[in-house]
C-alpha cells in the first residue's frame, strides 16, 4: 500500500488553477505587469538574462546600505553577485516592515505543544530582536563572531537568529534533540563565542515530558571545561 501511495504521488497530473482575482493581487503578477510580461513562458524567457532579472528583482525587494557597482562577476565556476554593495538582511526582513504600514501586521504565529498560541507583530518582533542584539553586543559579540543556538522550535529561536544577523554575527543552529557530545562537537568546530539556549521546553512525543536544555549545557561545561 505504501509503495502504491508513493507511486501515485510521483505520478501527480492534476493542475490547480487559482482564481483570476487572486492572481491579480499576487506579487509575481504585479511584478510581471510592471515589466509588461504577459505570461509564464515570457517570464521564463526574460529570466534567462540573469543580470537583468536579478537587478530588477532587487529594486523591489532590497534596500542597500551601499549600492552595488556590478550585478554579477562571473568567472566560472565562481560567481560574485551585487559586487561592492553593503547590505543587512534583517533590514529587509524586519526593520523596514516595522517602520511601515505593516507595523501592526502579524509576523509570527506560534502554537506550543499544549496548544497555547502566541502572536508577534512586526513591531513586536522588531523590539525583541533589537533587545536581543543589544544584549549580544554587551556580552562582547561582534561582527564575524560565531554564536551557537541550542533551542527548540519556539519564538525565541528566530529572534535569536535575526539578532545575530543584525550585528553581523554568524549563527550556528544545533538541533535541540542532539546529545551533549553532539553539541560539544558542533560548538567547538565553529569556535563559538556564546551559546544561546532556553531553560526547558515541553515535548509531547512519544509522551509528554519536559526537557531541560540549560541543565544539559551546564553539565556539558562541567564535563568538558575546554569546550567553551
Amino acid at each position: 500500500m505504501a509503495e502504491e501511495n508513493i507511486s501515485v504521488l510521483l505520478d501527480e497530473k492534476r493542475v490547480f488553477k487559482p482564481k483570476e482575482e487572486f492572481v491579480k493581487q499576487t506579487n509575481v503578477k504585479q511584478w510581471m505587469d510592471k515589466h509588461n510580461i504577459k505570461n509564464l513562458d515570457e517570464l521564463h524567457k526574460k529570466a534567462e538574462n540573469w543580470k537583468w532579472f536579478w537587478e530588477e528583482i532587487s529594486k523591489d525587494l532590497v534596500e542597500w546600505y551601499k549600492p552595488y557597482k556590478e550585478v554579477l562577476e562571473w568567472d566560472a565556476p565562481w560567481a560574485k553577485w551585487f559586487v561592492g554593495a553593503k547590505y543587512n538582511i534583517v533590514h529587509d526582513a524586519l526593520d523596514k516592515h516595522a517602520n511601515s504600514w505593516r507595523k501592526n501586521k502579524v509576523a509570527f504565529i506560534f502554537e506550543g505543544e499544549p496548544g497555547d498560541v502566541q502572536k508577534l507583530t512586526y513591531n513586536d518582533l522588531y523590539i525583541e530582536v533589537n533587545k536581543f542584539a543589544n544584549s549580544l553586543r554587551k556580552m562582547g559579540v561582534k561582527k564575524g563572531d560565531r554564536v551557537g543556538i541550542y533551542m527548540p522550535m519556539i519564538l525565541e529561536l528566530p529572534i535569536a537568529m535575526l539578532a545575530c544577523a543584525k550585528i553581523g554575527a554568524i549563527h550556528s543552529v544545533v538541533f535541540s534533540g542532539f546529545s551533549a557530545l553532539a553539541l560539544r562537537d558542533r560548538v567547538n568546530d565553529c569556535e563559538v563565542k556564546v551559546v544561546i539556549t532556553c531553560d526547558e521546553f515541553l515535548q509531547s512525543l512519544p509522551q509528554s515530558h519536559t526537557l531541560s536544555l540549560e541543565h544539559l549545557l551546564h553539565r556539558l561545561v562541567a564535563l568538558f571545561p575546554p569546550f567553551l
